[in-house]
């Protein structure tokens, strides 16, 4: 797929142009030759015989940046004084930082905030551990954990090379959901060795969030740590990929006018997305789901690339044991459901699907069929991209999901949980917004994480799940320290 330019890769180009009518003309003719896009044009520094500006041109990958580059380099009279990647701008220095709530400015408020004011809170706490949500950052604080192996489209870079990844998932966290998110970047990689070091580092957090780490592994990582912490574990390359996915179709399926329970769905990729998506759609009423790898579809009985989760994934899915390609799976499909990578799926499979089918292509940063290819044959298409409408991105969930976790103390985050974020997700487009290309709502969408909060933070379906939050101290007497 031809890319098109992106903010990611953004360059600012510092120029001295000559101060005559028409010169900019020139730099924007040269820019728009080379098909870059212009953004933001700043003066930095002016005089009566030049001025100089900071160009930012997004670009589609480096070599073209250095493309717009050299084209102005060659403009007449146009001196090129510097350039910048604006991506790596951005990450200088890292995108976190630690900072206080509350100010140090005297010995008074140093009594108060560490010695010796501090020891009567760790009694109280070491007393009652629910006062640790009150009186500590636990109450508001996640662990986003990865190992590194399967980092976003790029695979297994290891721990360090994924930190950039984990730091803008905290950014995430708290722009959207108001939750402090703290990378921890493992160099470990088996499962006993990691949960032992989730487990070990879990008294300062009030939910974990696994992150990029490499299937099969990622499901018995999540589900033992699940089953030994008493606070949310949550896989979002599965678990968040799979609200927004949800939320998706119940309202492309409003636009197609079927039925959850009778439409046949498809996946390409059956890794942790594919997986979770698949039990996630099953809980909210999907019956008929085939799951497609490299060997075709999944099914009872087969024996080629199997693994634990493929075998357990065939008892639960395919009801006919269908067998065959992904070509063949797809014939009379309803929804087909992309988590695998690009051109694994063809023109012509789409028009086997049943009328009026709905394509979720959402492999990064290629899709599995070129938006324009399928469009003609479609009734909804939506992918993983931001440059194309209907973006599924995690973004919609788990700043809100968290929020909701965390504000109800909760020990688990359960299947009701993210089936009610996921009509939470699909309630923010109103009725009259809802069409083809916007059944999901906008990243930035301000109403989104509130909603999904609510929603999760009420879905006490477990008598166990949520936690009475701790009440107000009824004595001083009770959170006096040794003295």
């Amino acid at each position: 797929m031809e890319r098109v330019c992106s903010p990611a890769y953004s360059v600012t180009v510092r120029l001295r142009i000559p101060k005559r009518p028409g010169m900019f003309a020139h730099v924007a003719s040269a820019i728009g030759d080379v098909g870059g896009d212009i953004g933001t044009v700043n003066i930095v520094d002016e005089t009566r015989e030049y001025v100089v500006r900071d160009v930012a041109v997004s670009a589609r990958d480096v070599g073209h940046q250095r493309e717009i580059v050299s084209a102005l380099q060659a403009v007449d009279e146009v001196e090129v004084l510097g350039a910048e990647d604006l991506t790596f701008a951005c990450h200088e220095g890292g995108k976190m930082e630690i900072a206080g709530r509350y100010p140090l400015r005297d010995s008074d408020d140093l009594s108060r905030l560490y010695t010796p004011g501090v020891a009567r809170v760790c009694r109280a706490v070491h007393e009652d551990p629910l006062l640790g949500y009150r009186f500590t950052m636990r109450c508001n604080t996640v662990a986003v954990v990865t190992d590194g192996s399967a980092i976003l489209g790029l695979g297994d870079l290891g721990p360090l090379a994924a930190l950039p990844v984990m730091e803008g998932k905290a950014l995430l966290f708290k722009q959207f959901g108001g939750v402090d998110a703290v990378p921890v970047c493992l160099d470990a990689r088996e499962p006993d060795r990691i949960v032992e070091i989730v487990k070990a580092i879990a008294p300062t957090f009030g939910g974990i969030n696994l992150e990029d780490i490499s299937a099969p592994r990622c499901f018995e990582i999540e589900e033992r740590l699940q089953a030994e912490l008493d606070i949310p574990v949550f896989h979002d390359d599965q678990h968040g990929t799979a609200i927004v996915v949800l939320a998706a179709l119940t309202n492309a399926l409003k636009i197609v006018d079927k039925n959850i329970a009778s439409v046949k769905v498809v996946f390409g990729g059956v890794g942790a997305a594919g997986v979770a998506c698949t039990r996630l759609l099953q809980a909210a009423g999907v019956q008929n789901v085939i799951g497609c790898d490299r060997a075709g579809a999944i099914y009872k009985g087969r024996t080629e690339n199997m693994n634990p989760v493929k075998r357990q994934y065939a008892e639960y899915t395919n009801p006919d044991g269908l067998r065959g390609t992904l070509s063949d799976a797809i014939a009379g499909a309803d929804v087909f459901i992309g988590v695998s990578g690009p051109g694994t799926l063809a023109v012509a499979d789409v028009q086997r699907m049943a009328a009026r089918p709905v394509v979720f292509a959402m492999s990064n940063p290629d899709p599995e069929i070129k938006p324009e290819d399928a469009q003609p044959h479609v009734a909804v298409m939506a992918t993983g991209r931001s440059d194309y409408p209907n973006q599924i991105n995690n973004v919609l969930a788990f700043p809100g999901v968290f929020r909701g976790a965390l504000d109800c103390r909760a020990t688990r985050i359960t299947e009701n949980m993210k089936i009610v974020a996921a009509v939470a997700i699909a309630a923010s487009v109103g009725g009259d917004e809802l069409r083809p290309d916007y059944i999901i709502p906008s990243a930035f969408d301000a109403r989104v994480a509130p909603a999904v909060a609510r929603a999760v933070a009420h879905a006490t379906d477990d008598a166990d799940v949520n936690r009475e939050p701790a009440g107000p101290v009824r004595d001083v007497d009770d959170l006096m320290g040794t003295e």
